[in-house]
């Protein structure tokens, strides 16, 4: 669902941030060291190495701002940004995770509950972990082997919907397996002892360690399941665990006390509470980061700023000290809904190809600051730095061209609708009006965006038209065409990626093919050949690669965007300047 490595990108960011976001340096170097000069170039999380704030200090509370709430926090079901820094950074650990740190560092697989980062066997086929000594839950009970086991079972539990299917995909004899709820269990993993995990694929899987930074891989004691329910109260096995959670009000996090530092290297901890603050409306959450007045000086925010703000922060250098653009690495889309009429239709699909203006999706976004124009459905960031442009479509697309197309397939007379979330009505009406000059009426609609997961997720009553985002889960093909275009990933209820409902045999024949390559490199050109062939079947549009652009306040230190969570402001690492000057 999310990230990897974007390295190649480098030069575009500089250029693009050089328009208005140069300058982005610590602006307390003075008290804190480092920062840059005046003369910058690039932003902190651009590709520099700058961390915002210079280092936290124990204690206080930092304050999150948000205009939503969590769409899940139940480790088998969270599979969404900023969910997944939130949930696998804050209240539970993985078998591996991403190295807490800005720039390709933060790409870079280290061990979390376990010794290593996964020992395969069997030709690629066969991983084990091993766990650490002195894991504890917040009871100060024991974290056990087969606890990661049981939540991994989770994951296949038609009532759990929305998390990563990864386990499902992978995992020997899973095919008919509905969950551990029935009590049953399944055979392809084991756990010998208390502190042993062995994990038994269809197939070899070289990049498992990888899989296994995924909030699947987190354990639930079996004691502690409460169905679908466990969304409100999952137990803790990281630094903090929940205190209070009114939904879509207010999310408290105190510290979980049988957390041992000495086990983990990645979360620092910094803040003694962290208290998240939903429900905000527009800009009001920008808006109080730029003023930053009282207990807003301690305050971050998610999931980005409103690309409306960004005129509001470019031109003051000392807010813009405190904003954070670092790359997502993911491509966001039009899906069209394949599945029945007009798009089950290839020409009608060619011609929103065509029709669709990027460059006006990268203005609703808020500019060339911090998007930019999507040309395939791998991000840059898979495709080894090149921007990828085989249909060589004009950015503002071909209207002409598009009634062509439509007229072609008798269909010039097209009226559909359009679902956005709520924060995405501005580029969903930037959808309208550029397929309006192809003849095509549209009709937009928004959805809480608490909600639009698992709106669109419901594949009987799924939209025509849809706007959303998919970011790798680590640097491989693997982890983004087959999650966006195979038609064996749609499930009725809880369907995540493939918004297009597509069903190709010959795609998913080679899809199969290029799972079997042993050669990393051979497999990679093979993703880039596959996606000149799926932007030919049309069944998106891709629309703009993002930069994360994140505001922090001024009491606000060690923020940062994380590669290997799309840019979010990595929560292991950020905290506080001063906490006595915090509040609550």
């Amino acid at each position: 669902m999310n990230r990897r490595t974007q390295t190649a990108i480098a030069a575009a960011i500089a250029a693009a941030l050089s328009l208005g976001l140069g300058a982005c340096g610590n602006k307390d170097k003075d008290d804190n060291g480092g920062g840059t000069s005046a003369a910058s170039t690039k932003g902190p999380g651009a590709d520099t190495g700058e961390i915002v704030g210079g280092s936290p200090a124990k204690g206080g509370t930092l304050t999150v701002l948000t205009n939503q709430d969590f769409a899940h926090l139940d480790p088998a079901r969270n599979w969404t940004l900023p969910q997944m820094d939130f949930g696998t950074r804050l209240i539970y650990r993985t078998l591996t995770t991403f190295k807490a740190a800005p720039g390709d560092a933060g790409n870079e697989i280290v061990p979390d509950l376990a010794t290593d980062v996964g020992r395969p066997s069997d030709g690629g086929k066969t991983w084990t972990f091993t766990l650490r000594d002195g894991l504890k839950y917040e009871d100060g009970s024991a974290i056990k082997s087969s606890d990661i086991k049981y939540n991994v079972e989770r994951s296949f539990s038609p009532d759990l919907t929305g998390g990563p299917d990864y386990a499902v995909q992978y995992l020997a004899g899973g095919e008919n397996y509905k969950g551990p709820l029935t009590g049953e269990h399944l055979a392809s993993i084991e756990t010998p002892d208390d502190k042993t995990i062995v994990f038994r694929l269809k197939r070899p899987v070289a990049e498992f360690s990888y899989t296994a930074t995924l909030p699947t891989f987190a354990p639930v004691p079996p004691a502690q399941e409460k169905g679908t329910q466990y969304d409100m109260r999952p137990f803790s096995s990281g630094p903090y665990k929940i205190e209070s959670y009114d939904r879509g009000k207010q999310l408290v996090l105190v510290r979980n006390s049988n957390w041992d530092a000495a086990t983990d290297t990645v979360r620092k901890a910094y803040p003694d509470k962290i208290v998240v603050t939903q429900g905000l409306k527009g800009g009001q959450v920008d808006d109080r980061i730029i003023a930053s007045d009282g207990a807003d000086a301690n305050a971050i925010e998610m999931p980005w700023m409103r690309p409306e703000s960004v005129s509001k922060v470019l031109p003051k250098p000392d807010v813009k000290a405190r904003l954070v653009a670092e790359r997502t690495g993911c491509t966001d889309s039009l899906y069209l809904n394949t599945a029945k009429a007009p798009f089950d239709d290839p020409k009608v699909r060619e011609a929103m190809m065509w029709a669709v203006d990027r460059e006006a999706q990268v203005t609703a976004f808020g500019g060339p600051a911090i998007a930019d124009v999507a040309t395939s459905f791998l991000p840059p960031s898979l495709t080894g730095g090149v921007k990828a442009d085989p249909l060589k479509i004009p950015a503002a697309g071909d209207p002409a061209k598009a009634k062509e197309l439509l007229k072609a397939a008798g269909k010039s007379d097209l009226k559909v609708s359009l679902t956005v979330s709520l924060g995405d009505k501005t580029r969903g009406e930037a959808i309208q009006q550029s397929l309006a000059k192809a003849g095509v009426q549209v009709t937009v609609n928004t959805v809480d965006p608490s909600a639009f997961t698992d709106t669109l997720g419901d594949t009987k009553n799924a939209p025509e038209l849809t706007i959303n985002g998919w970011c790798p889960d680590y640097p491989s093909g693997a982890t983004f065409l087959p999650f966006l275009f195979d038609g064996r990933t749609i499930k009725e209820k809880g369907n995540q990626g493939n918004y297009s409902q597509f069903r190709d045999q010959a795609t998913m024949d080679e899809m199969d093919r290029i799972a079997g390559l042993s050669d990393v490199k051979e497999a990679n050109e093979a993703w880039k050949k596959l996606d000149e062939e799926l932007l030919k079947k049309a069944p998106a549009v891709p629309l703009m690669w993002q930069r994360r652009a994140l505001l922090v306040g001024t009491n606000v230190a060690g923020a940062f965007g994380a590669p290997g969570y799309a840019g979010m402001i990595d929560m292991a690492t950020v905290g506080l300047k001063d906490p006595a000057k915090s509040q609550g």
